[in-house]
Formats: C-alpha cells, structure tokens, sequence
C-alpha cells in the first residue's frame, strides 16, 4: 500500500471505533433491551443499517449487484453472525451484565481454533494450546461466580452466549471459503438487511410486541441511532479499513479491548458490579486469547458485530 494512503487521523479514528464503539454496544444493548423486545430490537437495527449501507453504496457509485449463489451465501452468513449470532446475545442480555457478556465473547477466538481442529484437522500448536488452556481456565473462573449464577436466568444466558460464539466461529470457517460479493461495504448490506428481515420473522413468531421508535424512552432511542450508525456502519468500516492498513495483529488488539471498555462502560453507566474473580478470569481469559492470536497457526478472521456484533 502507497505510504499517502497511511493518513494517521485516520488511523487513530479507525482504532478508536473498533476499540470504544464496539465495546460500548454491549452497554447501548443493554440499555435497549430494558425496554424493547430482544429480536425486534435486533431486526430494527440490522435492516436499518443494510438499507443505510445500501443508500450509501450507490451514493458512492457500487453496483449492489450479486449472483444467486452471492445471496444465499450472504444470507447463511448473516444468519450466523447476526441473526442468531447477535439477536440471541441481545437476548441474552436480559439475563446477564452487559460486561460479564463482553468478557465470556471475548474468548471467541479459542472457539474457532476448537472448531479448526474438530471440523479442518487443522493441527493446534504449543503456543495455542496454551491460549485453549488459559481461556477454560478464565471462562471458568468468570462463570462458576455464585453472586452471578444465583439470579435468574444468568445460566441460561450463559449457555445461549455460548451457543452464538459457536454460531459465529462456523459462520467464520464458512466466510472463507463462501463465494460472496466482492466489495465488502454491499457485502455487509445484505448480510444485515438479510439478517434483519430474519429476526423480524423471529420477532413475529415468537409474538413479541412491535413498538413504534416515538414511544421509545429517550435513552433506547439515543442507543438505538448509536448502534445503527456507529456499532453497525462506523466501526465496521473502520474495521476493514484497518485491515487493508495496518497488520492484522494490531488490528486483532481490539479482542482484548473491548471487554475492557465494555466492563467499564456497565460499571460506570448501568451500576454493574465488577468482582474480583471477574477482574482476575479476564486477566488469565485475556491472556489465552493473546497466546491463541499470536500463533502462526490460527486465521485472521471478519468479525461482526459484533460488535456488529458487538
């Protein structure tokens, strides 16, 4: 890449959204789903930002043309990553903080290199056996907290937040090897208008109450703009524009990131309490996730949300 594409503000800018913007969404969710229901609040958001997207992709001259293949390949991934990846977090989050999520997603990563192994024989090597073993260590740690299994539902918040990192690190091994749109600013169009429309089915089917934005609380109303725009559009953009400029290695830093900002932003905003034993699993969680990141075996893989899934 030519040196004048390097613009420093810009690169600054990028950081500061992967890293703040998408570990506040954890926070402006949780605000959210107080007062909305989880999937409608999730189908509101994601077709917003692929009609945004789309909107802005012509603007700037993209063809949002795509072959059939395109789509349906468009779709499953956006049903992995946001549909159940992200609407079943959203959910999730009416059962568990909204820091505690962000450091049990965080172990993300030790996630895929599990599946590597299982579905791609792909061969773990010492220094991410170390990172797997540090990450059961820190999971564990976060989530045998008596304070926190004792409230209702956190268990089953627990396994369902499991259940997405599962969704996204297939959706992750699919990502590499699906035939997709090219660009990937309408490449995430359809993901999440596709997505979006998903979730509205779910919201449907499960009989949640659909409620108009003007009968929103201020607060919900500020998040929701905040996780279209920002979580959805901003941070995603800057994401890829790291990628194509910087090493993904440093892009990668925003893993260990986010929770951080995430446990900050519940203790400081919502009164989420930060326990010690928490303070330590992310320190040793954090920790395996770097040993598994540095490797030379694992895949520099998209995120979503997310950040966009988050």
């Amino acid at each position: 890449m030519k040196p004048e594409t390097r613009n420093p503000v810009l690169i600054i800018l990028a950081f500061f959204s992967i890293y703040v913007i998408w570990g506040s969404t954890y926070m402006l969710n949780k605000v959210a789903v107080a007062e909305l229901p989880p999937f409608f609040l999730a189908s509101i958001r994601f077709t917003s930002a692929g009609l945004l997207i789309f909107i802005i992709a012509k603007i700037m001259g993209k063809s949002l043309a795509i072959t059939r293949k395109q789509f349906i390949n468009a779709f499953i991934v956006g049903v992995l990553f946001l549909s159940f990846g992200n609407g079943i977090i959203v959910w999730a989050l009416k059962y568990v903080d909204s820091g505690f999520a962000a450091l049990e997603i965080s172990a993300q990563p030790l996630v895929v290199l599990l599946l590597m192994w299982l579905l791609q024989g792909k061969r773990i090597k010492p220094m991410s056996l170390v990172g797997v073993g540090l990450g059961i260590i820190g999971i564990f740690l976060l989530v045998v907290q008596k304070q926190l299994i004792a409230q209702e539902g956190t268990v089953l918040g627990m396994v369902m937040i499991f259940a997405c990192m599962l969704s996204w690190a297939y959706g992750s091994l699919f990502v590499g090897k699906a035939d997709l749109p090219k660009n990937f600013f309408v490449n995430t169009g359809y993901q999440m208008f596709t997505a979006g429309i998903t979730l509205a089915v779910a919201s449907f089917l499960f009989g949640e109450e659909w409620i108009a934005p003007k009968q929103w609380e201020a607060p919900v109303q500020w998040s929701m703009v905040l996780l279209i725009i920002f979580g959805s559009i901003v941070a995603f953009t800057s994401f890829n524009y790291l990628l194509k400029t910087v090493s993904p290695d440093k892009v990668a830093t925003s893993t260990y990131v986010n929770p951080i900002i995430a446990l900050i932003l519940g203790w400081y905003v919502l009164n989420e309490e930060i326990t010690t034993q928490s303070i330590v699993a992310a320190a040793v969680l954090l920790t395996g996730v770097y040993f598994i990141n540095t490797s030379k075996t694992t895949l520099t893989l998209p995120r979503f949300s997310g950040k966009i899934r988050k």
